[in-house]
């Protein structure tokens, strides 16, 4: 296992005041290039962005990287150290840049989205974003961070998403509903993609919640 995650590090333009962090966390099969193309379209100057790569290789992609495992005779195999990788990766962060975890937003796409939740859920992070993802089994286990106060989560799905169905999203809002994590969330026509309107949707939570 990698020591540390690898990442592009995207900062603020010189001179800019650095207004916060955000973190964004790839698909299963993609890398932190991908993701890292969402820039120019979120139109946030001043905000510092990181874009972690995951630290296995996809089994089918010589570029893509993986979070975990995704075949049914080893599901979630890896979860464990991703998930230990990330939160020394985001604390870490916090030391580097010198933006405190509670000035940092935490978001993903698909697989992404599933450890933007599951890592998240236990840090004191000022907001999380989960774009066509979905919670783990154990998400129901999660501790409150030490603050015990949990950051609110926008989650946005796509109706005709056919990798990770619509299904998944409604059960994620439920939960954390159930949970009293303050909730945005919106379904938008489309599939299984990073869409203008959850952009433009990423960009004024962020706005609400990181200035």
């Amino acid at each position: 296992m990698a020591k540390a995650l690898n990442f592009i590090d995207v900062p603020p333009n010189s001179g800019d005041a650095t207004k916060g962090l955000i973190v964004i966390l790839h698909g299963w099969g993609a890398n932190a290039e991908d993701v890292a193309s969402i820039v120019p379209f979120l139109q946030l100057p001043g905000y510092h962005f990181v874009f972690p790569n995951a630290p296995f290789p996809h089994p089918h992609s010589p570029i893509g990287r993986a979070w975990y495992d995704l075949s049914q005779d080893n599901m979630y195999e890896g979860l464990t150290e991703s998930r230990e990788l990330l939160i020394n990766c985001l604390q870490s962060l916090e030391k580097s840049t010198g933006i405190p975890l509670n000035q940092t937003i935490l978001s993903g796409f698909s697989q992404g989205g599933a450890m933007t939740l599951d890592v998240g859920l236990k840090l004191p992070c000022c907001g999380l974003i989960s774009m066509s993802g979905y919670l783990h089994s154990d998400i129901q286990n999660i501790e409150t961070p030490a603050t015990n106060i949990l950051p609110p989560v926008l989650i946005m799905h796509g109706k005709q998403d056919a990798v990770v169905p619509l299904q998944a999203a409604k059960k994620a809002r439920d939960v954390l509903q159930s949970l009293a994590v303050p909730l945005e969330y919106y379904e938008f026509d489309g599939g299984h993609q990073i869409s203008s309107q959850m952009l433009d949707v990423a960009r004024t939570f962020i706005l609400a919640n990181l200035t």
